[in-house]
């Protein structure tokens, strides 16, 4: 029988953890400042009453610069398991409370012990990170287990879901690790880099404020590192658990399915008169985007970030998806570098979790000038290549107007490797615009016309002959010609027909993605 005195000590011992003398006060401190504490994060994350806690009673063994007199509650971060729509799910939440959340040998050891678990059983990790950074207390320890993180983040990357959510600040090394998960949640009031004002100041001379250094607005506009940015902790909270709704808990797993009464063969009326009829007049993807989907839900990532492509989740009759577009709206559809670049890591997840792709084009062509080059936009508009060449999940496109030149090759093109192509009827596809080339094609013809009909009569010859959608139809260029209204069914039916494809690759061990 097990010493009833023992009983009692583990239990007071774990209360205390739990319950320390200055709870209220520093529950106090998340709450003044709008923001939870970090068990019940975790809480507002989970399945009520899913939260199973592992390794409470780990704890430093530092005594240098006074560590022999800090007790670290659960060693800064809490760590264990829970389910999300009753699906399992690993999850650490760092305790800026506990010392500033900082990143100690033991804190690091915890959060890699989680990691190694989610990747053995095939689970999701989503990070609460809160972190003032590396413990200097504790030297080199910590910089080991960075190293280890770091080396998680990447090898596990692929096998299993890593999601990150920054609340409050985030600084230094801590702040990499975000970078090399799959997906980042911030409220507008976090902010995230790898060295603070101070440093900045002290090695730059640079004076500057937190927000304006590495501030959620900035990350989800200018940096790209934020997917989704919200006003309120809970909103992130709400919108993490939407997103896992899409994934599936592992690489060797179809993505869940979710049944709705959304009829597959529900046609879209309003699509038929949604595009502009002239090609360089902007309308917004969205308006084609939200009605072809089940119950029109779109989940869209990285909303104020290149914003000439969108990217997002979304159901066919029940069927998780990536969606992939252009927006003509903005830029009008051009492929510019952060464009391909978003797209393109956007292809690689969803191929690396078996989430088919959906693919909308109305694109003019890759950006190029001066500062395009200088930037290298050959190798980063070569990701987005990269990215659907490699791809190997079913792939389907829809051409809703234009489709010229490079863009329309990688943009999920068939000579990319999409599996089905369709175009609406004013499609226009074609290595360059109709005027671009009928100007080069005919410019003695129109050197000697006779009055602007003449030369109208030229381009609009070159047009009929070889740019609309039927000629790319008769020559297998496209799949079919559909009417917009149909675009839903028509997505729903290839996507039946193509579940469950293998493509045979040559074997290797990796390939090598452009810069």
């Amino acid at each position: 029988m097990i010493d009833v005195d023992r009983i009692d000590a583990l239990r007071q011992k774990k209360k205390r953890i739990m319950d320390r003398p200055d709870t209220d006060q520093k529950r106090k401190i998340f709450y003044d400042k709008g923001m939870l504490p970090p068990r019940e994060r975790i809480e507002k994350l989970l399945d009520p009453g899913s939260f199973v806690e592992l390794d409470m009673l780990a704890t430093h063994h530092y005594r240098d610069f006074g560590m022999d007199k800090k007790e670290i509650p659960a060693e800064g971060v809490i760590t264990g398991y829970g389910t999300v729509y009753g699906r399992k799910i690993c999850v650490y939440a760092q305790d800026f409370s506990a010392l500033g959340g900082t990143y100690g040998e033991m804190h690091g050891k915890k959060i890699c012990a989680l990691m190694d678990t989610a990747a053995e059983v095939g689970a999701p990790v989503v990070g609460i990170c809160h972190s003032g950074g590396l413990r200097l207390h504790e030297t080199l320890g910590p910089m080991e287990m960075f190293g280890q993180l770091f080396k998680r983040n990447s090898v596990y990357s692929g096998v299993i879901p890593q999601i990150s959510i920054i609340l409050g600040v985030v600084a230094g090394g801590q702040a990499y690790s975000p970078g090399l998960t799959d997906f980042v949640l911030m409220t507008k009031d976090s902010c995230t880099y790898i060295a603070g004002p101070a440093f900045v100041k002290a090695q730059t001379g640079q004076e500057i404020d937190d927000m304006e250094l590495g501030g959620a607005a900035m990350h989800a506009s200018v940096s790209g590192l934020v997917d989704i940015l919200r006003d309120q902790e809970e909103e992130i909270f709400q919108e993490t658990r939407k997103l896992l709704s899409f994934l599936p808990l592992n690489w060797r797993e179809s993505p869940p399915y979710v049944p709705n009464d959304d009829d597959p063969e529900r046609c879209v009326d309003a699509l038929n008169n949604i595009v502009p009829e002239e090609s360089y007049e902007p309308f917004d993807m969205h308006k084609v985007i939200c009605p072809v989907f089940d119950n029109e839900d779109f989940f869209e990532l990285k909303a104020d970030y290149a914003m000439n492509v969108i990217i997002g989740f979304a159901r066919l009759s029940g069927q998780s998806v990536g969606v992939v577009a252009s927006q003509p709206d903005y830029l009008g559809g051009v492929i510019d570098i952060k464009g391909a670049e978003k797209a393109a890591r956007f292809v690689r997840f969803c191929d690396a979790f078996n989430i088919p792709i959906v693919t909308f084009q109305d694109t003019p062509a890759f950006m190029i000038g001066k500062e395009m080059e200088e930037n290298g936009m050959i190798y980063k508009g070569a990701k987005l290549l990269h990215a659907y060449a490699e791809a190997t999940v079913p792939k389907v496109t829809i051409i809703v107007r234009k489709a010229y030149a490079g863009a329309y090759i990688a943009l999920g093109s068939q000579y990319i490797g999409a599996d089905l192509v369709y175009a609406w009827p004013n499609a226009e596809i074609s290595s360059v615009s109709a005027k671009t080339a009928a100007s080069i094609l005919f410019r003695k013809e129109i050197a000697n016309a006779k009055g602007e009909k003449e030369i109208e009569a030229l381009f609009q010859d070159y047009y009929d002959n070889y740019v609309n959608a039927f000629r790319a139809a008769s020559l297998r260029h496209i799949n079919d010609i559909i009417e917009p209204r149909e675009t839903r069914a028509v997505l729903i039916r290839s996507l039946n027909l193509l579940q469950g494809k293998k493509e045979i690759r040559p074997e290797r061990k990796h390939g090598n993605i452009p810069l």
